[in-house]
């Protein structure tokens, strides 16, 4: 079994993949400008898209609308590149 770090890292490093990939093929900006223009924080987006932190559900639902598409739809796809199997938490 994984310990929980590197889970927690893994879903920190997929989301901020996915969330960097659909910026650039829905609107094309840089992360600076989508966070300036969405008022999200310069500094918060890179962090999230490198994986370096844990965000807020709120944050990412404000991500999730800045690009475009809905919360639950970014949900589904972090679900469907992590794996079915994928837990956080050991049983």
């Amino acid at each position: 079994m994984q310990r929980k770090s590197e889970k927690t890292l893994q879903f920190r490093k997929t989301l901020g993949n996915i969330i960097k990939k659909i910026r650039l093929e829905n609107t094309g900006l840089s992360g600076n400008k989508l966070a300036n223009e969405y008022d999200i924080g310069n500094g918060n987006i890179s962090r999230i898209q490198n994986g370096e932190v844990d965000c807020k559900l709120i944050t990412v639902w404000k991500i999730a609308e800045s690009l475009g598409i809905k919360f639950s739809e970014l949900s589904k796809l972090l679900e469907e590149e992590l794996g079915e199997d994928f837990k956080l938490i050991d049983e």
